[in-house]
């Protein structure tokens, strides 16, 4: 019987180490795609002005998943040799600690299952990230540490603006080390606790969503069912994050939150990852009335690469730039790519140029594309980012 025992816990022990090894990257094959396509043929002139860009991404979610991000994978959007590849010098890296099944952008209960406790089971996450969403973004955070100490020619966690500046200075005289900066998909890993803010933001996170998929303690979601403005709990972390000097992202929250926070925040905003209503009439995106609201205030515009701006090819993501520059003014728009974020695109960090190349084919002027591009993401963060 003993015998026996034993042959079912290692039958048992190699199903779980199969699981491990192989279910990870087969789930996230199937949720980060990018559409087959030949290899974009960049013209010489396209080239040699992408290389001298400083490019910059305002969303990713790379650190959900169990990729080693040190290596050049053959699936997903983003590593760090793409990102080199792509010529970035600034990549946010942003948590999710909750998701709901098929991300449904028009109603989401709060007591929807969520994807990401599965996720990290099946990932061998921590035992405490099953059921915190605190300790899913402290991991995260954890891991975006390890792989710039694991790879410090590559990569630097920017926590300050001092820090940016090493980066910039570094890469002027050669270095193709990135910035990288931590933010949250959502403010759910508060779990309702002020003090929180302060544990994220010790944790390495500059900048911290209010929303995400679902209504939480600070509001309500673009996608979830009160469309409430912020709570008296939201404007206490509105406070609190402003104090900390945390930027603060407006990406899925209602359209009431976005009024109120224009209303209360002392600092301007971004919106990380989002289309552009004018362009993409879809529940995914606010009107465009908010976002001039948001650029009159100082804030910055991520154009997203995925169906939230509907047409995903390149010359549909330079058109809803051309857009948004058209809309806000050109100081106010960035890329905020959503890379990793259960999306399909048609390229991945390695494929940027093709987005210099659309643009110098529509007529963007060089001043256009290098704002767009990086520039106005490396200014608004020497501003923004909390002092050394």
């Amino acid at each position: 019987m003993s015998k026996l025992y034993s042959i079912s816990a290692t039958v048992s022990a190699v199903c779980v180490v199969m699981i491990l090894i192989f279910v990870p990257p087969l789930v996230e094959k199937a949720r980060n795609k990018v559409a087959p396509h030949k290899p974009f043929v960049i013209s010489e002139k396209a080239q040699k002005l992408h290389q001298n860009l400083l490019v910059g991404d305002l969303h990713a979610d790379s650190l959900l998943w169990n990729r080693n991000l040190a290596e050049r994978a053959d699936y997903g959007h983003l590593d760090l040799p793409r990102l080199r590849e792509g010529n970035v010098a600034i990549q946010a890296f942003t948590a999710v600690t909750k998701s709901p099944k098929g991300q449904n952008y028009h109603s989401n209960p709060d007591d929807v299952s969520d994807n990401i406790t599965l996720l990290a089971l099946v990932q061998a996450w921590p035992p405490n990230t099953w059921d915190s969403l605190l300790q899913r973004a402290l991991y995260q955070a954890e891991r975006l540490q390890q792989l710039a100490q694991k790879n410090p020619q590559q990569l630097k966690v920017i926590a300050t603006r001092q820090d940016l500046e090493q980066v910039l200075a570094s890469r002027a005289e050669g270095s193709q080390q990135i910035a990288g900066f931590l933010g949250t998909e959502g403010s759910h890993a508060l779990e309702g606790k002020l003090e929180n803010i302060q544990r994220l933001y010790d944790a390495g996170y500059r900048m911290m969503g209010l929303q995400h998929f679902f209504d939480n303690e600070l509001g309500g979601s673009l996608h979830g069912e009160s469309n409430a403005g912020l709570t008296r709990f939201g404007q206490q972390a509105l406070q609190e994050m402003e104090r900390l000097n945390i930027i603060v992202d407006l990406a899925h929250s209602s359209e009431s939150v976005v009024r109120d926070v224009l209303a209360q925040a002392k600092r301007p905003v971004v919106i990380s990852h989002t289309g552009i209503k004018g362009t993409c009439n879809s529940p995914r995106n606010i009107s465009d009335q908010l976002m001039q609201q948001i650029a009159a205030k100082g804030g910055l515009i991520g154009i997203g690469f995925w169906d939230a701006v509907c047409d995903v090819s390149p010359e549909g993501i330079v058109r809803t730039l051309r857009y948004a520059i058209d809309l806000v003014g050109v100081e106010h728009v960035a890329l905020g790519s959503d890379f990793d974020g259960s999306v399909t695109t048609a390229l991945d960090a390695s494929e940027l140029a093709v987005l210099t190349q659309t643009m110098l084919q529509q007529g963007f002027t060089e001043t256009e594309i290098r704002r767009v591009m990086g520039e106005n993401l490396r200014d608004f963060l020497l501003q923004y980012l909390p002092q050394s």
